[in-house]
């Protein structure tokens, strides 16, 4: 069988089985998103193992599913951004930063004497936080437009967390290589703030002042889906800037393209159109490659305490650090406590800081192992958790 035709059986097989245990979790009371990141986990090496079966010979199979799984991430946050009012989050600034800074300085905070328990020094033990201190708020804003929270108070103020929390992360990342003398090259923490203001500037920039006139214009045009294509052309040139040029994550340019093309004339178009393109393809895609590069067989029975104790502190440090700042921003207790929830859910900034202290042997492999799984465990009892934290809520009110 050709390589062609195996990425066309095992894409086949990724969105049936995503859509399938996606509609038994939601008969079972349940978001839709647990059902596919659990998909993941069954067709994954933990358990069948899709790509043993020899009808799967393509060496580069799971590398080309999970590139297309980075655009489905890339995607839905644009649609996130999309969805999202951005006055609400410019009126939500204070809190948003309250919260992003505190669910940074928790987890460095609460992962040093934890590292120096298991007998990491104190600078191996302050890497392992700013590990835990990156967090990925996709699953937690899949998990919310299910449940059509995501423009409420909590959704605005984590989202706009999330974005704080990536640029203090690589921040903090930058100074700790630079002050601890790592083979990597030598960061200037000055110019990488500087990168990270000017693409911000310029970002704002095209998209408050050129993107409505161009999108008015590229609709007057007679080119069939001449929007949606600027839309997605849009989207991942704010992707790639965001990561190469601004030294942040790439979903974060994704957001911000969402937040501007929802400003445009074009805007219930373009949602129409991403969000038949995101949830029938390339989000599946996304949810299910969680699972297909999690191996639980290659965890060691004496990295298992280790493990434990990462996984706790990952998800406390976000609900105290993360609820905290938001409760000191004005919110009340109950939505703190839904902030800090939502930033729980770890992914691939965690995983790429964890890896540059592989590669430069800050942390070892037992810590890179017990990274992965985190990452596996808090993106599996987000939606769990976000939906008991509203659930309590709506019967509070009810």
């Amino acid at each position: 069988m050709t390589p062609t035709l195996q990425l066309v059986l095992a894409l086949g097989i990724i969105i049936l089985a995503a859509k399938s245990m996606g509609y038994v979790s939601v008969r079972l009371g349940q978001p839709a998103v647990l059902g596919e990141l659990l998909a993941g986990l069954v067709l994954g090496p933990t358990m069948l193992n899709l790509f043993s079966p020899p009808v799967f010979t393509d060496q580069y199979l799971s590398a080309v599913i999970r590139e297309l799984g980075e655009l489905g991430v890339i995607f839905l946050m644009f649609i996130a951004g999309l969805e999202m009012d951005l006055q609400a989050m410019l009126r939500a600034g204070k809190v948003s930063t309250l919260a992003g800074t505190l669910g940074v300085v928790a987890p460095i905070a609460l992962a040093i004497p934890v590292g120096l328990l298991f007998r990491y020094d104190l600078s191996h033990s302050i890497f392992i936080g700013i590990i835990l201190a990156a967090t990925s708020v996709s699953i937690s804003a899949q998990t919310l437009m299910e449940l059509r929270r995501l423009q409420s108070r909590e959704g605005t103020v984590l989202l706009g967390a999330a974005v704080i929390d990536d640029v203090i992360v690589i921040i903090i990342l930058a100074l700790f290589l630079a002050f601890n003398g790592t083979k990597m090259e030598s960061v200037n923490v000055g110019v990488l703030i500087g990168q990270e203001v000017l693409f911000l500037g310029v970002a704002v920039f095209i998209g408050a002042k050129l993107l409505p006139r161009l999108v008015d214009w590229v609709s007057a045009l007679p080119i069939s889906e001449g929007v949606m294509a600027l839309t997605l052309s849009v989207t991942l040139f704010y992707a790639w800037a965001a990561e190469e040029l601004g030294a942040i994550a790439a979903i974060t340019g994704a957001f911000l393209a969402g937040l501007f093309f929802a400003r445009t004339s074009q805007r219930h178009a373009i949602e129409r159109g991403m969000h038949t393109l995101a949830y029938a393809f390339f989000v599946p895609i996304f949810l299910i490659s969680i699972g297909l590069g999690a191996d639980a067989h290659l965890l060691q029975s004496n990295e298992i305490w280790l493990v434990v104790a990462i996984i706790i502190v990952a998800v406390i440090s976000k609900i105290v650090g993360c609820g905290l700042g938001a409760w000191l921003g004005g919110l009340s207790a109950q939505q703190g406590l839904r902030v800090g929830i939502g930033m729980v859910s770890r992914g691939e900034v965690g995983l790429i800081v964890a890896m540059i202290g592989l590669k430069n042997d800050i942390i070892n492999n037992s810590v890179y192992a017990g990274v992965v799984v985190m990452v596996l465990v808090t993106t599996l009892i987000t939606p769990l958790l976000l939906r008991w934290a509203f659930a309590s809520v709506e019967v509070t009110n009810g």
